[in-house]
């Protein structure tokens, strides 16, 4: 059983047309899902790239890892993983796995993917790294132009300095972008891999990390301009008032520049975000085809998911931040194991950490060790397992520690912030998380059953974060003396 591995960064579930979106072209990861497994409750452990990618490689949840933060903006956590964890990598090494990582690492400050064996160019940091010498080297290679970008667009902050940048037009053909060059470097090493087999039978995972379509988009014409802004509906959460929520989206909102833009111009991002998303599915065809070419398909695991999502504007917010909602949690998920159903969707609520597991089920090799992981194999294979009933994520800070934990079940989603107020929302009449019901009255039951239910879960994982739960929310009558003393022993 061989592996590949496709992987965006902050990649929004609805500008796929195999979820849904009437607009987008992505041919090549509609077909993945035709011919394979989509999930459409799929989430991410964490909204931000250096602890989610984290629990992709150990199986582990960010709170027990503890690589919390991205580096750029760290604000006192660790910063790489410690010499003892576990990963899957080790295992698949121990299986005899050829390993290999093309594009985006991003999982610590000194450790690269090499240290755990992935072989490839190292490309470290959050954007696509233009200046990294492979890179420049394959520009010369095929005689192609350097990077270069106008026409920015970018809001204004709130001391009155230009905002981040959020998107821009490049100036290069689609053979020189740095998502061609992610696909190529991928398409070489499914070569060598192929190449390998023959020899000496060694299976491999080959991993494609690409950097989009995290902002900034920086596009081409032709997909800088691939989609009518016409054609985006806006979501109707760009009516964010923040009314009875935490006062830090708004801040966020502000650090972000939203209203510092016509709403035209968001309609220009998403258009543009969408051509981005297609110019990431084009070079996703690229080596979907030379697996098909290659003969490699037949046993050949494909996944397909992001590390997280993406605002574009929905909450009048960009990027990701302190605030739990489905734009940037849930995320896509498809699958193809050889002799696994074509076709299928399935709607049970299942985790990016889930995927370690997977990975070490379908290789043989022993599953445990992925401590917060659970095996989708099943799920794969069309059978009907037990299956927990909600998801938990977590969320630690961006710029600035933030502590926040989640629970969501089929119709509501609970959001604990102990800084200022709790979130209730109701999925099914407020399915974009606009109304804020924590402290309505009539929702005191779904209140206290989902406090208890995160409350009793965070416990039996070791999460101490319930410790702030234990005297200040509807947990119950406490069974253990929250001081952790003797004293009253």
């Amino acid at each position: 059983m061989n592996f590949l591995f496709l992987m965006t960064d902050q990649h929004r579930v609805d500008t796929l047309g195999c979820y849904g979106n009437p607009h987008v072209e992505t041919p090549h990861l509609d077909r993945l899902a035709a011919t394979g497994t989509r999930f459409d409750r799929f989430y991410t452990p964490t909204a931000i790239c250096t602890p989610a990618r984290a629990s992709l490689l150990t199986g582990y949840a960010p709170f027990r890892h503890r690589l919390l933060a991205n580096y750029e903006r760290n604000v006192g956590y660790i910063e790489d993983l410690h010499d003892e964890q576990f990963t899957f990598a080790r295992s698949l090494r121990d299986e005899g796995y050829a390993l290999g990582l093309i594009g985006k690492w991003h999982v610590g400050t000194h450790k690269t993917a090499g240290d755990f064996g992935f072989e490839g160019p190292h490309l470290p940091g959050w954007h696509n790294p233009v200046d990294h010498p492979d890179y420049l080297e394959f520009l010369r290679e095929k005689d192609l132009p350097p990077y270069a970008i106008t026409d920015l667009i970018r809001g204004t902050t709130p001391n009155g300095n230009p905002g981040n940048l959020l998107a821009a037009r490049l100036a290069q053909p689609v053979e020189a972008t740095f998502e061609h060059y992610l696909a190529t470097r991928t398409v070489e090493a499914l070569e060598r891999y192929a190449e390998r087999q023959r020899g000496s039978g060694a299976p491999f995972y080959l991993a494609t990390h690409f950097f989009g379509p995290h902002l900034p988009y920086l596009l081409p014409d032709e997909y800088f301009d691939r989609y009518d802004p016409e054609l985006v509906e806006l979501p109707p959460s760009v009516m964010e008032t923040f009314a009875g929520k935490p006062p830090v989206q708004r801040n966020y909102s502000a650090h972000w520049g939203f209203d510092t833009m016509p709403i035209e111009t968001t309609r220009k991002l998403i258009a543009v975000y969408w051509g981005y998303v297609t110019l990431i599915d084009e070079q996703i065809g690229r080596i979907l085809g030379a697996l098909d070419d290659l003969g490699l398909s037949d046993r050949t695991s494909v996944f397909f998911t992001a590390d997280h999502g993406e605002f574009t504007g929905a909450h009048r917010l960009h990027d990701k931040g302190p605030a739990m909602y489905e734009d940037v949690y849930r995320i896509p998920g498809i699958a193809r194991v050889p002799g696994g159903p074509a076709g299928q969707v399935r709607d049970e609520f299942v985790s990016l950490t889930d995927c370690t597991a997977t990975i070490l089920d379908l290789a043989g090799a022993d599953t445990a060790p992925a401590v917060d992981s659970r095996s989708l194999v099943p799920l794969l294979r069309g059978e009907r397992p037990e299956w927990p009933a909600e998801l938990v994520a977590e969320f630690h800070g961006h710029h600035f520690p933030h502590a926040q934990r989640m629970i969501r079940d089929e119709r509501y989603k609970l959001v604990v912030n102990p800084e200022s107020c709790n979130e209730l929302y109701d999925l099914v009449t407020d399915p974009h998380e606009l109304h804020n019901r924590h402290q309505q009255p009539e929702m005191a039951p779904v209140r206290a059953r989902l406090s208890k239910r995160l409350y009793d879960l965070l416990r039996a994982r070791g999460d101490n974060f319930y410790h702030w739960m234990t005297p200040m929310y509807d947990v119950g009558v406490s069974d253990y003396d929250p001081t952790l003393s003797a004293f009253e022993t």
